[in-house]
């Protein structure tokens, strides 16, 4: 997948998965690359700077496998944020989607 596809959505898709429960980064990096291929190495980045800006707050909690474990959790100015980015990504991908329906119908003619 092109690079600038997903470093545009990534943000998105982080704030969504950490919405319905807290997570820590490696869970969310796995999830996301379940999906399209993402380096473990741009969530950390992204996560670091998301709290930064107020849209996530973080604790540690142990973990039965090694050392404690970082969670993230989604703030209400996170939720907020993501609901605008969805309304956003909604009206992007649907032009997006129209754009291509047009150019698909004119190669038809």
């Amino acid at each position: 997948m092109n690079p600038q596809f997903k470093k545009g959505v990534l943000t998105l898709c982080v704030m969504v998965l950490a919405a319905k429960k807290d997570r820590y980064g490696y869970e969310l990096a796995n999830s996301i690359s379940e999906k399209f291929a993402i380096s473990e190495g741009t969530v950390y980045p992204l996560l670091r700077r998301l709290t930064k800006d107020d849209y996530f707050t973080t604790y540690l909690k142990e973990s039965q496998e090694g050392p404690p474990r970082k969670y993230y959790r989604l703030t209400d100015t996170g939720k907020r944020e993501m609901l605008n980015l969805i309304n956003e990504w909604r009206t992007f991908s649907d032009g997006v989607e129209r754009i291509i329906k047009e150019g698909l119908d004119d190669d038809k003619k």
